[in-house]
């Protein structure tokens, strides 16, 4: 078919051409003022292939074109770590971490601050969305804690959030200065004391604690005491049911002893706490819902002289969780999309031209597997069932994919040979929804087909009885030994009857992109004869 489709020079979109990754699977088109740092406080590859099938991307951090609140930055996983299993600092110990941050391993203050400002803006991106909290104030102190915040603010300006800043006591000091501008030439306004709101929790949605950090001690002075007392203050909102603002403290919450915590327990209570290098004592006091770790820059030296159990930072995260999450309602997880408008007059006439043109945008954003797929299927007791595929290729006859033919869901298909397919799209708040009849590809196409994949792959094919009942993993591990050493020499594994492709010609395509207040747009394709000739009617459904 492929060949006759060559010879009729048929446009096929969707194509991308590509690096090959072996290590992915294929996919279609896929912180006081001292000398120390103190944190204060595919090619068609000869034709051999089919045009199905493409070679695949690298999965790279996602630029969508649409924001989520759900997203998360470069699309990546927190882990969660067992606080227990984390080393906490002493006051001494911190502070000599910091001299030998800023001696021996020739770390400047201005490149500490900026990593630290980053993870403190990550960890914030992480839970609280731009979308639904997007007014931030900073206060910030004299030192390099307040600096920290300083920085914070203008990588939460960069990632979508409208910042302020409130920095009474300004440092002098060039370094400071340049903070300062910089959030200055981005229209960052600056608040004085007397210019706050009585109430903060009318103006702002995150409060950031980044006045003094593990080196402060004594009481605070004016007017920090009394912005402490005013974030105090807001936890009579919560008693009365009214909204508050976050607070978010970057690596100890101000007023807290270093290593006591909060001793009187009249302190902010911060509702997240960043730590940075890693926690300090006081931290195991914090009882708050998001406590994150940030500072990725800890030499083996360091950790080996002072025996420090530091998590692993996810991919290139800056930050790492700490603990349990706070527990979740379910019923009040929701989102609020912000995306273009999708409107009649700029799709495509034809459904799989407008597929095609998604996908790509899927592509481009490097969302990860944007070829995944739910199959839905109903046998003849019209018991539905669903499962994720994946796409591997995509023309004006409709969608294939590769499965076992003995399997719950070919069965399905053999007594009822209609099926849907649903893509979604997270990071550009899209999905495409297919509905068609199905048949199998011919055994040229899934022959085709097989030989490409890796070798892994095909022996993992002909050892797996899909659906049926195995003893154990050992089973399966030990077929996959025995084939893997039969076909060692690099002789050609032959593609099992049972295994091959199925081709769903659609009969209905329709179009989702999530907006605001749940009035998403819905475009369907339906066909429509006019004159004799089918056409795609495209129609506007209501959210």
């Amino acid at each position: 078919m492929w060949s006759s489709l060559a010879r009729k020079s048929r446009t096929m979109t969707c194509l991308f051409l590509g690096t090959h990754q072996p290590s992915l699977p294929l996919i279609f088109n896929s912180n006081v003022l001292k000398p120390s740092r103190s944190f204060h406080h595919n090619t068609l590859s000869n034709n051999k292939l089919s045009p199905a099938f493409l070679t695949p991307i690298p999965s790279l951090s996602i630029r969508a074109f649409c924001t989520k609140p759900s997203e998360t930055m470069a699309d990546r996983a927190v882990p969660i770590q067992n606080p227990d299993s984390i080393s906490y600092l002493t006051q001494r110990e911190a502070a000599e971490i910091d001299e030998i941050f800023m001696g021996p391993l020739g770390f400047s203050v201005d490149q500490l601050m900026e990593l630290a400002g980053l993870s403190v803006a990550e960890s914030i991106a992480e839970v609280y969305k731009p979308s639904e909290y997007k007014r931030v104030l900073a206060i910030c102190g004299p030192g390099n804690n307040g600096g920290d915040g300083l920085v914070a603010a203008r990588h939460l300006h960069h990632f979508g959030y409208k910042p302020s800043v409130c920095y009474p006591k300004r440092t002098p000091k060039p370094l400071f200065s340049g903070l300062v501008t910089q959030l200055e030439s981005l229209s960052v306004p600056f608040l004085s004391v007397e210019d706050l709101p009585l109430d903060l929790s009318k103006d702002f949605d995150i409060l950031v604690d980044a006045m003094f950090g593990f080196s402060f001690h004594g009481t605070p002075r004016p007017p920090f005491d009394g912005l402490i007392q005013r974030l105090v203050s807001l936890r009579d909102h919560d008693q009365t049911h009214q909204k508050s603002p976050v607070i978010v403290s970057i690596d100890i919450p101000s007023g807290w002893h270093v290593e006591e915590g909060d001793i009187g327990g009249e302190g902010i209570k911060p509702d997240m706490l960043v730590s940075l290098t890693a926690p300090k004592l006081c931290a195991k006091k914090f009882c708050g819902p998001q406590h994150f770790l940030g500072g990725r820059f800890v030499p083996p030296s360091i950790a080996d002289k002072y025996k420090l159990r530091l998590p692993p930072y996810p991919g290139t995260s800056m930050c790492v969780r700490i603990g349990k999450p706070p527990k979740i309602d379910i019923s009040a997880l929701r989102e609020n999309y912000i995306s273009p408008e999708l409107l009649e007059e700029q799709v495509e006439a034809d459904p799989i031209d407008q597929f095609c043109k998604w996908f790509d945008d899927a592509v481009a954003a490097s969302l990860k597997e944007p070829n995944a797929m739910a199959l839905s299927t109903a046998g003849k007791d019209g018991k539905p069932s669903s499962r994720m595929v994946l796409l591997k290729g995509v023309d004006k006859d409709g969608f294939v994919w590769y499965t076992n033919y003995d399997s719950r869901k070919a069965h399905d298909l053999s007594d009822n040979p209609h099926a849907s397919l649903l893509f979604y799209w997270d990071g550009l708040n899209r999905q495409v929804r297919v509905e068609g009849s199905v048949q199998k590809v011919s055994d040229e196409e899934s022959e085709q087909y097989f030989h490409s994949r890796p070798q892994g792959s095909q022996i993992g094919a002909i050892v797996s009885k899909q659906s049926t009942v195995v003893p154990g993993r050992h089973v399966l591990h030990q077929q996959y030994k025995e084939l893997e050493e039969n076909f060692s020499d690099g002789s050609l594994i032959p593609k099992p009857k049972h295994w091959g492709g199925y081709r769903l010609k659609p009969e209905l395509f329709e179009f989702w992109q999530g907006q605001k207040s749940r009035l998403h747009d819905r475009l369907q394709y339906s066909p429509h004869e006019i004159n004799g000739q089918q056409v795609w009617k495209i129609e506007r459904l209501a959210p």
